[in-house]
């Protein structure tokens, strides 16, 4: 009955209410999904559809390799790798955290912060991105339509964007979707990986503390 009304509890720990907490972490966790969502739907359709286009040369190969390459690797184990090369060795970026400590927030340095965890969140979703948007391309290249337009002497570009590209997203939307579930189990290793105060860090450090309520 209590959960009904919107009261999940208190944590053993801090004894704050849990849904105040949630309400408190979950700006953080929806920027990180935010920013890798986007990241990899953008980068994602754009080698997609290069890669439709250019079918069979040694940039669809490569695109294809980085696409199983991408999908193959575990986010937390591409989060520890760019912290030790990007943070710790080249020192690019910070290692954890969303904001430099005792300095006044600012956007740019919180980007910089934020770079690092949404990268490793995005990559595994821009190589499925790419792998889904690739063949939907090849599928709508070979309709009616797109060889009517190609004969009325329509630019390639315009084929490309007007024709192909808005037919083809379709099925990719649906799998726009279907990562955002995804989106937030993955950003639970990641938000541990870099010290991000979201919802999955929150999450690990309560099981790890046995506060079940906030679990």
């Amino acid at each position: 009955g209590q959960l009904l009304q919107g009261n999940l509890g208190f944590s053993f720990q801090s004894g704050e209410p849990v849904a105040e907490v949630i309400g408190a972490r979950l700006p953080a966790t929806l920027q990180l999904m935010g920013v890798a969502l986007l990241f990899a739907i953008v980068v994602g359709v754009a080698l997609g559809v290069v890669s439709a286009l250019k079918q069979y040369s040694w940039l669809d190969y490569s695109f294809t390799f980085f696409g199983f390459a991408g999908i193959s690797i575990p986010d937390f184990f591409l989060g520890m790798v760019l912290v030790y090369f990007l943070a710790i060795e080249w020192q690019v970026f910070p290692t954890s955290g969303i904001s430099t400590p005792g300095e006044a927030w600012s956007l740019a340095d919180n980007l910089r912060h934020l770079a690092l965890p949404a990268f490793a969140l995005a990559l595994v979703r821009t190589a499925t991105f790419m792998r889904y948007t690739r063949a939907s391309v090849l599928e709508v290249m070979n309709n009616d339509y797109v060889r009517t337009a190609r004969a009325k002497g329509l630019r390639e570009w315009q084929v490309t964007w007007r024709h192909i590209l808005r037919n083809a997203l379709i099925p990719v939307l649906t799998v726009v979707g279907l990562q955002v579930g995804t989106l937030m189990g993955g950003a639970v290793l990641t938000e541990t990986i870099f010290s991000w105060p979201g919802i999955g860090k929150w999450l690990i450090d309560a099981i790890g503390r046995r506060d079940y309520p906030v679990v």
